[in-house]
């Protein structure tokens, strides 16, 4: 069994995730994106002020 850089087994993974899956993580990985742009969006807001 393999580390990647992080100590974090590396076949730890599966390869083939299904459909449903996939969508799950796409869907997740979309909200933290979004979180992030609204947090951009605060912080420019937040300086444009001062």
């Amino acid at each position: 069994m393999g580390y990647n850089c992080c100590g974090v087994s590396v076949q730890s993974a599966r390869n083939f995730l299904t459909k449903e899956e996939r969508v799950a993580l796409l869907k997740e990985y979309k909200e933290d994106l979004d979180k992030e742009s609204q947090g951009v969006s605060e912080k420019i807001k937040q300086l444009e002020k001062e």
